[in-house]
């Protein structure tokens, strides 16, 4: 038992979250590189309103987020319907509908932390190794990534802890399903309606440990030479 709950219970959340935000992190991070890499740096036609678009989720309500989401994604839309006929299933109130909440609402910050590090690179250092006659892929994995690698790894690291902690999009899109779609803030949230105020503490104290100790990592990194 901890904080009131069998140790099933208590733990059930956790790993879920775990699980979403693992997930939603890589697919995050994966995303973010693409699009700071291949848009960030450049000049084109409706630049300002792509990434506007990108950074959307960072000032919407969670709960439009997620009714966004849901609209998009439920059985009424084509879309929905052509992920169940593919799957067999819908995507919504299932531990997945978790993870796309939380790669939109988490790409923002990700996204615009890869661009900032991309642009802090010293472009004749680039230059340079172009004229050497190293090729594009090249110049990104040996001279652009690793001089950008603390901001990436700060971007991964935004990233998870804003998926860990996701709520409001979840609720909408993935429900609030014991043992399918409970993640420690959905857990949390029903734990304080419910009056068990012990539990909620412990999982509030186990997020809260996750997140510092992924926040110290990355501020103890050291800077690329």
């Amino acid at each position: 038992m901890i904080g009131g709950i069998p140790w099933e219970e208590f733990t059930a959340p956790i790993l879920l979250s775990l699980r979403v935000t693992m997930t939603a992190s890589v697919i995050v991070f994966a995303a973010a590189l693409f699009a700071a890499w291949t848009l960030g740096r450049r000049t084109y036609r409706f630049k300002t309103i792509v990434e506007t678009v990108f950074l959307l989720p960072l000032v919407l309500p969670p709960t439009v987020v997620g009714f966004v989401l849901l609209a998009l994604l439920g059985r009424r839309s084509w879309i929905g319907r052509a992920i169940e006929a593919v799957f067999q299933a819908p995507i919504v109130f299932t531990w997945w509908a978790a993870v796309v909440a939380s790669v939109v609402v988490a790409f923002p910050l990700a996204y615009q932390t890869m661009k900032v590090g991309f642009g802090s690179v010293d472009r004749s250092l680039e230059e340079a190794a172009r004229t050497d006659g190293a090729g594009e892929r090249q110049v990104l994995l040996r001279i652009t990534l690793p001089l950008a690698a603390r901001s990436l790894l700060t971007a991964y690291v935004l990233g998870f802890a804003r998926s860990l902690g996701e709520f409001g999009a979840t609720l909408m899109i993935a429900g609030n399903i014991p043992g399918r779609t409970e993640t420690v803030p959905t857990a949390i949230y029903t734990a304080v309606e419910s009056g068990r105020w012990a539990p909620a503490w412990w999982w509030a104290g186990a997020i809260a440990a996750l997140s510092f100790v992924l926040m110290l990592v990355a501020g103890r990194t050291p800077k690329a030479q």
